[in-house]
């Protein structure tokens, strides 16, 4: 993308020849939600300027929408997608009375937030290794009492949960590693490669996850995460290896493919 010209203050008109012109797709949409977003014609200038520059849109504006909420995210911290508000509408028809929530590779906490927000009441644990990924969780699952927690995986977690949680969602990286060049610009250049990269095929965060899972999940808890159509067979045998009754979700209209794995009653 290309640098911006000066603009006319609050011009929407010049903010959608700006994006155009610089490659952006859906120019009039993210132009809406940029003259939104700024408070100033100076912010609004410099706003755009960044997204011109290939920022991720949601770092620009500070927020992204994710399964009707309005998510804080910061440059540096990965972006949740539209396709994953599908593993949440799985999670909560597959255990809609859970009291615990853990979110593993949390990143900005959306699944932790969305989960909490639709059941009610509950105990809520984020975790990642980034430690600026947790304080933007931190942010976010602040308005239903959650605990954000810097570590790698597992390791984060307070140990009075083992046993004890009804839905454990680990959003972990899945891209194979010679993959990760082959990203589109806004994900390869601004966002962490650990939540993107995988390992060689791509499933060495989910086969740790799937091993860890079963000391922590409650009788009848559930282990949910997101892979690709190609990876899935592979990701079910890992649950079923860990001893988790396992099979996949799809959504053909989001082109999301989610690993359920339950602990028997």
């Amino acid at each position: 993308m290309s640098s911006v010209p000066s603009l006319p203050p609050l011009s929407a008109s010049a903010v959608v020849s700006a994006l155009r012109a610089a490659g952006c797709v859906f120019a009039e949409d993210e132009a809406e939600l940029i003259l939104g977003t700024a408070r100033t014609p100076t912010e609004l200038a410099a706003m755009v300027e960044r997204r011109a520059a290939g920022l991720p849109l949601e770092h620009v504006l500070g927020w992204a929408r994710f399964h009707g909420l309005r998510i804080a995210v910061e440059p540096g911290v990965f972006v949740p997608r539209r396709r994953t508000e599908f593993l949440v509408d799985q999670a909560l028809a597959q255990a809609p009375d859970a009291t615990v929530v853990v979110d593993l590779c949390c990143g900005s906490g959306a699944l932790g937030a969305a989960l909490a927000a639709a059941l009610g009441p509950v105990e809520v644990h984020a975790a990642d290794i980034d430690p600026a990924a947790v304080r933007c969780a931190r942010r976010n699952l602040a308005p239903y009492d959650g605990r954000s927690h810097v570590g790698d995986l597992f390791d984060a977690l307070p140990p009075a949960l083992r046993g004890r949680v009804g839905i454990l969602t680990a959003n972990v990286p899945y891209v194979p590693s010679a993959e990760v060049p082959l990203l589109p610009a806004e994900a390869r250049d601004h966002e962490p490669s650990a939540a993107l990269d995988g390992g060689a095929d791509g499933l060495d965060v989910l086969r740790r996850v799937a091993a860890g899972a079963p000391g922590w999940l409650a009788p009848g808890g559930v282990l949910l995460t997101e892979t690709s159509e190609r990876q899935a067979p592979a990701a079910v045998q890992a649950f079923i290896d860990a001893g988790l009754t396992a099979r996949t979700a799809v959504s053909a209209e989001l082109y999301a493919h989610v690993v359920i794995g339950v602990r028997e009653r």
